[in-house]
């Protein structure tokens, strides 16, 4: 202790270095740790030591409120000129495609709604189209229960791209922008919740059909939603493509031709902004498309701007196909949303009471007093779920994003064997590098938003 006493009151004056005698020897030509090891990191500083240039490398996020969730960016600037780009995702792993391995196929519906949690139904689609499809009845779904599928995927594709360009507004300072996008995009959540009971995470279409049918009045309510969200719509519009502020940050960055769109698999408006046509609605239809009436509009110039342009474009498409399915939907009353077969039909006769939606009376009355081979059945299904043949099956379907499919593995028990979605933002982030390396700092930010990742779909 006195030791240490006489070292304080011994030091050097000050302005005087202090001596350091135990530190070893300082290798000027070494790269030092930091104390941290491992990752892209040790490989930046490796190579930036290597050729003697001083760059500098930042992070954009994980915690950052350009990147659209938890997406990392490391990137490598020169002054404002972002000379390299890599994507570092992860961040939001929830393990949902595991999970649904320990799950009955119908309860892994209730686990990938949440991945895109923009747009939940096309992923509830996809999956419930796989496993009808390993059941062999997908030509037994009620027409009626497929005009709900469409009309849910096509308000959802609207308000997903109402998110993307309200997001993008904001992120670039366009407040108000975000707000009346935001708002529109309330009027179609209306329309979900009184039809699913929900706002997101519905978990209403089912294998076999969907949940329930619609409510009475769901057509008034559409067209109250149908009217304001047009006018919104052109509010969008002419806050936006006649903006020269606008304009100037958008048009002609985040350049990504047709070759790089093909090269990376990347699908949706950013493909169709590069003057492909490619649209899975057209291509391979589902759910009847190929009975309805739209356009899959394109562009060439394969920039932000025209991505902008045919998102909004997209939106009119859309609730094209869902004035459509209203109107298929009032000449189908009182027709089945469920697959005739008991033994994979669930819910079973939905109703709603004084408490809720429940099994209706008359089912409760049969299980519970009339007949014991029913109540049976309802327990094992419920508890227990239905076999699915052995087989594989991998189904698409065209998400507001991009392509997404879902690839099914079934062992012929109750439970997927496996479970694997082709989320398209994953897809899409491959071309981050591409858009942004040789742009400057702030056209990153107007890059990634025209990409609209979400990161749910990402990391899953």
């Amino acid at each position: 202790m006195s030791t240490q006493s006489s070292a304080r009151s011994t030091g050097p004056a000050p302005g005087t270095a202090r001596p350091h005698a135990a530190r070893p020897p300082v290798d000027d030509t070494s790269v030092p740790s930091f104390e941290s090891s491992g990752g892209d990191w040790d490989e930046i500083a490796a190579e930036i030591a290597e050729l003697g240039e001083e760059r500098i490398v930042v992070n954009m996020g994980p915690q950052h409120p350009s990147t659209h969730g938890v997406l990392r960016l490391m990137l490598e600037i020169d002054g404002e000129t972002v000379t390299e780009a890599r994507c570092g995702v992860g961040y939001l792993h929830t393990g949902i495609e595991k999970n649904m391995e320990f799950r009955t196929w119908t309860q892994g519906v209730a686990f990938c709604t949440r991945m895109d949690y923009l747009a939940p139904f096309f992923q509830e689609a996809a999956y419930c189209l796989g496993i009808e499809r390993l059941l062999g009845i997908e030509d037994d779904v009620p027409e009626r229960a497929q005009v709900i599928r469409v009309l849910l995927m096509e308000l959802n594709r609207v308000a997903s791209h109402l998110v993307c360009l309200g997001t993008g507004g904001n992120e670039m300072g366009a407040t108000t922008v975000m707000t009346i996008s935001f708002t529109a995009r309330e009027e179609i959540l209306r329309i979900f919740e009184s039809v699913t009971g929900l706002r997101m995470n519905h978990a209403f279409i089912r294998p076999g059909g969907v949940a329930q049918d619609v409510p009475a009045g769901l057509s008034e309510d559409f067209w109250h939603m149908d009217a304001e969200v047009r006018k919104y719509l052109a509010q969008l519009s002419d806050l936006m493509l006649a903006n020269p502020i606008f304009k100037s940050r958008l048009v002609g960055t985040g350049h990504l031709n047709l070759a790089g769109c093909m090269a990376l698999g990347v699908t949706g408006p950013v493909l169709r902004s590069a003057g492909l046509p490619y649209d899975v609605r057209k291509s391979a239809p589902y759910c009847g498309y190929e009975t309805y009436d739209f356009d899959v509009p394109t562009s060439t110039d394969a920039d932000c701007y025209s991505r902008v342009v045919l998102r909004i474009e997209e939106c009119y498409q859309s609730l094209k196909i869902a004035a459509q399915c209203i109107e298929r939907l009032e000449r189908s009353v009182g027709e089945p949303v469920m697959v005739a077969d008991k033994k994979i039909a669930w819910p079973a006769q939905l109703a709603v009471g004084t408490d809720g939606a429940g099994n209706s009376f008359e089912h409760i009355r049969e299980i519970m007093g009339q007949s014991m081979e029913a109540l049976i059945h309802h327990f094992k299904l419920v508890t227990e779920g239905f076999r699915v043949p052995a087989g594989q099956v991998f189904q698409t379907v065209e998400h507001p994003r991009g392509e997404l499919g879902v690839h099914l593995v079934s062992d012929g028990g109750t439970r997927p064997y496996r479970a694997h979605f082709r989320d398209p933002s994953f897809n899409n982030l491959q071309a981050v590098a591409l858009m942004c390396e040789g742009g400057q700092v702030a056209d990153v930010v107007v890059a990634v938003a025209s990409l609209d990742p979400v990161l749910g779909g990402v990391d899953r």
